[in-house]
């Protein structure tokens, strides 16, 4: 990802008593209201923190962009408390912080946060999505459904620039909490087989029951012989020394900004490996909460969810018309939209 304007608003979140402490970044609310999970994470400093959550933030609006929702793009980040606290007080002053803005932040969770969570944002403010799901409708956890939009994604790819089935393939999976897990899951049932990595033991033998995947070793993952290599843990892993070392032919994940620098799209292309943007691919959470947030059906939702490998081809096609690395393809597009403003929706897309 390119990084571009400065986002439309940066609030401070504090509160004393419950330990609450971090930013909402609202980067664009062109196309609607800003919408990005919420991260608790220990960060050392509030440089790192403040980094992190403009980063995010101008990731959802491109996210949001081409996935064609109307939102614009926004995240909360928040610093884990290093005294005890109550998560539920904690989650309640942050709801009350979202409730300040009035509907400009929609908020749901991210890394390491919960639906219990959610719940107790809800307490506080009506601008949240990811809470428990009613019948027949998006919502709960959406983790299995950004893993879903990957799944898709990759399947379009190895068919298209491998002329394979994933059930001929070797898959390479960085990471293995909730998406990975669920990704895992998936190629499993898929045919796929699987190669395996992640810092939690507990996670990888926990895959391993239900896939029968090979384990590798964390620092190994990167650079095993696969077909495609799903980085699916925290991002900038993919830079100037780990590029040289891959040896899969498609990269498609579902971590956020996993290119260390621009630059590092053009040196993946240089080495003929096809990345997949991170953004495009990993959409399917944002379109889950989106679709719980606006009233969408389960059917429209995954109608929505199972158009990510279209989208994804049309970015490829333009990278490749354009002669420009589909990081940067995906960058231009997403900026084109933005720029265009919203467009008329369609009768599932009102609120």
């Amino acid at each position: 990802m390119q990084h571009a304007a400065a986002p439309e608003g940066v609030h401070t979140l504090r509160d004393p008593d419950s330990g609450l402490e971090g930013l909402i970044v609202l980067h664009s609310t062109a196309l609607g209201p800003a919408a990005g999970g919420c991260r608790l994470l220990h960060y050392q400093d509030a440089s790192l923190m403040q980094a992190d959550a403009f980063r995010l933030a101008e990731g959802m609006s491109y996210k949001n962009a081409l996935a064609g929702l109307p939102m614009g793009g926004g995240k909360a980040v928040i610093r884990l408390p290093q005294r005890s606290f109550s998560r539920h007080e904690l989650f309640r002053a942050f709801g009350r912080a979202v409730d300040a803005l009035g509907g400009r932040y929609i908020t749901a969770e991210d890394v390491g946060t919960s639906v219990e969570d959610m719940q107790a944002v809800s307490e506080s403010t009506r601008f949240v999505a990811g809470l428990p799901s009613g019948a027949g409708g998006p919502g709960g956890d959406p983790s299995p459904w950004t893993a879903q939009g990957v799944f898709v994604s990759m399947e379009t790819l190895v068919g298209r620039h491998l002329s394979k089935d994933l059930s001929d393939c070797v898959v390479a999976v960085q990471g293995l909490g909730h998406v990975g897990r669920s990704l895992a899951r998936m190629l499993h049932e898929a045919g796929a087989r699987l190669l395996v990595a992640d810092i939690s033991e507990q996670n990888v033998r926990r895959v391993v029951a239900e896939t029968g995947a090979t384990v590798v070793p964390a620092d190994q993952i990167l650079s095993v012989e696969a077909d495609v290599l799903a980085p699916c843990a925290l991002g900038a892993i993919f830079d100037e020394t780990s590029i040289g070392t891959i040896r899969a032919r498609i990269i498609c994940g579902a971590a956020n900004n996993q290119l260390a620098t621009p630059g590092d799209g053009a040196r993946l292309a240089q080495r003929g490996i096809l990345y997949a943007p991170d953004y495009v691919v990993n959409a399917g959470g944002i379109i889950n909460v989106a679709g719980e947030y606006f009233g969408w059906t389960e059917k429209d939702t995954q109608r929505r969810i199972a158009e990510t490998g279209n989208r994804l081809i049309r970015v490829l096609d333009h990278a490749s018309a354009t002669g420009v690395a589909p990081n940067k393809a995906a960058d231009e597009l997403a900026r084109a939209t933005i720029a265009a403003g919203p467009s008329p929706l369609p009768a599932d897309s009102a609120p």
